[in-house]
């Protein structure tokens, strides 16, 4: 862990203390909200009454694919638009753009709420049921070498008293913990959890109608395939499902269009586009 000093503490409070919540106007959405589980077949994840919910209540994909096993590839294709040179779940230090070198230039905020993260830039394996192959943001030495940057890596409490306070960032991406996001518990338990504390959040988004959540899994848990659930909900699109094969770096590059970024890897480049998904009402 790293040691910091007496400025280095004042840096990080005003970083933490700065209004998140600015308004960078996107084409479709101005603020997303991903949240990530672990390791579950489509099917089974569909059969969870808040994940199906979710589906029902959204754009839900039927063909929607993970990029690799195991885990960490994949968040780190989906940040990044490559997932090349990751193999496993060793820790990697990756010298690369990333979607924050993109939302930063186009003065987006952003925010990454890890649960169990013990803050501080920690570059450490895990802490209690932290996992740094689940965080993709504190691998990227841009960041992790960066203390005004890292700071944005947040205890997932501060989640909460951002969204109870109106003061969340227009990029958040929230990484449940071991136990939470299936990987240790189970779908049924994920899918509790996530009712227990994302409920709120949904039953609030008519009050933010220009915001998104979006539930993914990283992978499958079979190796034969590798076909995830994922949901998009919110006032910005159309209830409805689609069947077009797509997959992490096809959001990533939806986030890039939204905010005309420049397309950051190969994986984002190649991914098909979410299709026209959206409700016109909310177009700019």
């Amino acid at each position: 862990m790293k040691i910091f000093n007496f400025l280095t503490l004042c840096l990080l409070l005003a970083v933490g203390s700065t209004t998140l919540a600015q308004n960078v106007p996107g084409k479709h959405f101005d603020r997303v909200i991903f949240v990530v589980f672990e390791n579950t077949n489509y099917d089974k994840a569909l059969k969870q009454d808040f994940f199906k919910r979710l589906a029902q209540e959204g754009v839900h994909f039927t063909n929607f694919s993970g990029e690799s096993h195991p885990s960490q590839a994949n968040y780190i294709a989906m940040t990044s638009g490559d997932s090349s040179g990751v193999w496993g779940d060793s820790m990697v230090d990756l010298d690369r753009e990333n979607i924050v070198d993109r939302l930063e230039a186009a003065s987006i905020s952003w925010r990454v709420y890890a649960e169990d993260f013990p803050e501080n830039c920690y570059l450490g394996k895990t802490y209690g049921k932290y996992v740094r192959k689940h965080n993709p943001f504190i691998s990227y030495t841009n960041i992790q070498n960066d203390l005004a940057r890292c700071s944005h890596i947040v205890s997932a409490s501060k989640f909460y008293e951002d969204f109870k306070n109106e003061n969340l960032p227009q990029y958040v991406f929230y990484i449940p913990n071991m136990k939470n996001d299936d990987h240790d518990s189970g779908v049924a338990f994920a899918d509790r959890w996530y009712k227990k504390n994302f409920s709120p959040v949904v039953d609030h988004l008519d009050k933010m109608p220009r915001t998104l959540l979006i539930t993914t899994f990283d992978e499958s848990h079979s190796y034969s395939h590798n076909d995830i659930y994922t949901s998009i909900v919110g006032a910005p699109v159309r209830p409805q499902e689609v069947n077009l094969n797509v997959n992490h770096c096809s959001l990533l590059k939806m986030v890039e269009d939204n905010w005309n970024l420049p397309l950051l890897g190969p994986c984002d480049t190649a991914a098909a586009s979410i299709p026209d998904i959206w409700n016109p009402r909310f177009q700019i």
